[in-house]
Order: structure tokens, then C-alpha cells, then sequence
């Protein structure tokens, strides 16, 4: 098994506040996310949350199951990928940038199973591309949450 680590950022106009809210409304993840619907599994709002996260496209695709492992509003929040097949840690990091500026960082800490591996560099370009096209999205859903306070 081998680690694959990927950290993207993107630049949102909007306070912390705002950009924690947006990225922990799991039920609208989908709204922004290519191709993924979030499920919280109990409360998912802290230490001990679980998250269920349903990827795919054209009948094809996967599950990946979540433990909230840190919890730290509105700057960190920390999960371990507990799945069969998608297995590791991830995040994302808020970082004020001024009053009503933030940077919010992605990022995935992964083990592959022998065969994801193998195929990975073929895949990565498509998933890089993937989570830019997500999080330029994400920016723009952060504007429109703030306007509507939701």
C-alpha cells in the first residue's frame, strides 16, 4: 500500500465564519463537490461524527466512511477515513485573510489498496482537476451562503 498526500487552496471572499458553515453544512457538500453526497450519520458536528460520502459518476463510484477526529470552529476540522477501500486522514483548514477574506485548504493523507496504486497516476490528473472545478465552486457557494446567511 502506498500514501498518496494532495493539498488544494482556494481564496474565498467571505469571513471564516461563513467558510466553516458552508463547508460543514454535510447535507449541501453535494451542491459544490463533484459527484459526492455527504450524509451525516448522527450528529456529525464534532469529535466522535460520523460522515458517509457516496462518489461516483454514471453508476459507478464508491463510498467513503468518515470520523470526525478534530473539531475546531471555524478553523480545523480533521477526519480518519475509516472505509474499506478509502483509508487515511483528511481535512480542511479556514485561514482568515482579513475581516472578510479566507483561504480554505483540502487536503487527504491516503493509503491505496495495490490496485488503486497502480491505476493512481492515471487517475490523479482527473481527480486534481476534479477538486479545483469543487473548490472554485465552493468559493462561489461560500459567497451566495453568506448573502443568504445559508
Amino acid at each position: 500500500m502506498r500514501p498518496v498526500e494532495l493539498r488544494f487552496t482556494v481564496p474565498v471572499q467571505a469571513p471564516p465564519e461563513v467558510v466553516w458553515a458552508a463547508a460543514t453544512d454535510w447535507a449541501r457538500q453535494g451542491e459544490w463537490m463533484l459527484g459526492t453526497e455527504v450524509h451525516a450519520v448522527g450528529g456529525a458536528d464534532g469529535p466522535g461524527g460520523r460522515l458517509v460520502a457516496v462518489t461516483g459518476f454514471g453508476g459507478l463510484g464508491f463510498v467513503d466512511r468518515m470520523e470526525i477526529v478534530e473539531w475546531q470552529p471555524p478553523q480545523r476540522c480533521r477526519v480518519e477515513h475509516v472505509g474499506e477501500l478509502v483509508v487515511g486522514a483528511g481535512g480542511f483548514d479556514v485561514v482568515r485573510c482579513g475581516n472578510a477574506a479566507s483561504t480554505f485548504v483540502w487536503w487527504e493523507r491516503l493509503t491505496l489498496p495495490t490496485g488503486a496504486a497502480l491505476i493512481w497516476p492515471v487517475v490523479r490528473p482527473a481527480f486534481t482537476w476534479g477538486m479545483r472545478r469543487s473548490l472554485a465552486a465552493f468559493a462561489q457557494f461560500c459567497r451566495e451562503y453568506d448573502r443568504r446567511g445559508k
